[in-house]
């Protein structure tokens, strides 16, 4: 039985390596859509709607412009983000994959002009009243936030409602690993290098992002 779950686990992964990049023009269509679906459940009042969507606009900003892997943004503590409206946010994580020697990475994140994560991130966090813990967590029917963060089998599927809920086609073909390669995909349609795009995910010191996606 251990044996085929870890094999279930693998062919999993081996899917989400293989779905589709989420590009840019998408990334707008979706976060236009969660903007939309915002405003109309603050308009009812529908307190936890809002807070669902509030999460998921954040989770998906900050996953793509990040190059977040699925358990990164699982990992995710508010404790460990300083973000200031306007200028960026630091991330730091205690261990990533990367982190051959274990002293733990941060990772900056800009401000941008259009689609920002750092606007999302803070209007989630605000909304949820998130002082410390993981950053993305479940949000039941009356509008109570999880004490614990999400499971991090459950952020591609996840990801997945949000596109279909947007118009996306075949979002069953998407994944957590489809913000990864759809940030990927706009870099290197940017001018990114792929020595640049490499370091880009592991050690992010001197590389930034124009303030608009849109250059």
């Amino acid at each position: 039985h251990v044996r085929s779950r870890r094999q279930r686990q693998m062919c999993i992964r081996d899917r989400e390596k293989q779905a589709k990049p989420l590009l840019l023009g998408q990334l707008e269509q979706v976060a236009i859509s969660l903007e939309k679906a915002i405003s109309d459940a603050e308009s009812t009042s529908n307190r936890a709607q809002v807070l669902r969507l509030k999460r998921d606009k954040a989770l998906l900003l900050l996953g793509f412009w990040r190059g977040f892997r699925s358990d990164e943004i699982n990992r995710l503590l508010v404790e460990n983000i300083e973000a200031i409206a306007g200028e960026g946010m630091i991330c730091y994580m205690p261990r990533t994959k990367g982190d051959r020697h274990y002293k733990g990475m941060s990772f900056r994140v800009p401000a941008l002009a259009k689609l920002c994560p750092v606007e999302a991130y803070l209007e989630w966090t605000s909304e949820a009243q998130l002082s410390a813990g993981p950053v993305f967590r479940a949000v039941d029917r009356w509008g109570h936030v999880n004490g614990c963060g999400m499971h991090v089998d459950s952020i591609a599927p996840l990801i997945r409602t949000i596109l279909s809920s947007a118009g996306i086609e075949s979002s069953e073909l998407y994944s957590s690993h489809s913000l990864r390669r759809g940030f990927a995909t706009w870099a290197m349609a940017n001018g990114w290098d792929i020595k640049t795009l490499m370091e880009y995910p592991v050690s992010y010191t001197h590389l930034t992002l124009p303030t608009t996606p849109y250059v």
